[in-house]
């Protein structure tokens, strides 16, 4: 039953690229009485810019503007001159509503208070209160944490994977658990600044380790014992520290709230575990479905999965080594 949720889940990985969905990001930096940095960040789709739009108050008074088109994103940056105490202001993004594309607020001023939030489409304004909340920091970066793992393919393909390779309830726990508590430790220590490795090797090797788990699947289904299948954990312990470099990375993308640092990295912690453990129970809960219903699939299936996951891996893999010299 296993593989036939192999089957149906490998076309998303063949038609959409790892972490193709990824947040906008709007800074507002205070660098003195009256001058503010701002920095709009928005990821392109290929070529296409996406047409946000984002606007301040008209008190703001605008000095400058640098625009640079990178690697996967655009990044504006403003320098404004405001006069006015810049709670009760109203930032609002025109354009938003038209796309699936959420954008982290963050508003940092000179007198400590910082200001964490997650613009919806559904909702693309924010009025800035006079005091940042901690609860708008836990909300934010839970999201963020459950929509990276959900959206993170690559990630769930090695997840899935190891469910499939995975034989008894007890093992199971055991495996995931390992692979929990190995990525949280490298997440937190990337983001805090006290181990770092490069993010394009990462995201290489994280591919790599798909395409073991491929090959340790294809053994597995010949009825032959590979490692993965002798010590599961071990293998999910030691591919996890490098998911959570994977993990680290994109929180680096998004930044941290500095008067929030340990609350904010808790929380998107908390809410890749929240994510992983809400595609297990969908992952399990499909399996239960299948066998109550008896559907009986081709026998075929089972010899192809392996190749097909592997194949879509491999393919990442390139993708990921050429884009060293990109």
């Amino acid at each position: 039953m296993k593989t036939r949720l192999l089957f149906l889940f490998l076309f998303i990985g063949l038609t959409v690229s790892a972490h193709e969905v990824r947040p906008g990001y709007f800074s507002v930096l205070q660098v003195n009485d009256s001058i503010y940095q701002v920095t709009w960040k928005v990821p392109a789709m290929g070529d296409a810019i996406p047409k946000i739009y984002p606007r301040v108050p008209e008190t703001w008074e605008k000095l400058g503007e640098q625009q640079n088109l990178m690697s996967g994103n655009l990044r504006r940056t403003f320098d404004f001159k405001i006069t006015e105490p810049i709670e009760g202001g109203l930032i609002r993004f025109d354009g938003q509503e038209k796309t699936l594309i959420d954008i982290l607020l963050t508003i940092r001023l000179q007198n400590g208070n910082q200001y964490s939030v997650m613009i919806k489409p559904s909702n693309p304004r924010y009025t800035i209160p006079k005091e940042p909340s901690k609860y708008e920091v836990v909300k934010t970066y839970l999201v963020l944490g459950v929509e990276h793992i959900l959206i993170g393919i690559d990630h769930l393909f090695f997840v899935l994977a190891l469910l499939l390779i995975t034989v008894g309830f007890r093992k199971l726990i055991k495996t995931v658990t390992a692979f929990t508590i190995a990525h949280s430790i490298t997440l937190s220590l990337s983001a805090l600044g006290v181990v770092g490795l490069p993010g394009p090797p990462v995201e290489a090797v994280i591919a790599l380790s798909i395409v073991f788990l491929a090959v340790e699947l294809t053994k597995h289904y010949k009825g032959e014992t590979g490692l993965t299948m002798k010590y599961p954990w071990v293998v999910a312990f030691t591919f996890g520290l490098l998911h959570g470099f994977g993990f680290a990375g994109a929180l680096a993308d998004i930044g941290l709230p500095q008067a929030e640092i340990p609350l904010a990295l808790l929380f998107f912690n908390v809410g890749v575990e929240v994510g992983q453990i809400l595609f297990i129970l969908a992952v399990l809960g499909f399996i239960f479905l299948m066998k109550r219903l008896k559907k009986s699939w081709p026998s075929w299936i089972q010899q192809v999965t392996p190749y097909a996951i592997g194949s879509v891996a491999a393919f990442w893999l390139i993708e990921r080594v050429v884009g060293f010299w990109g």
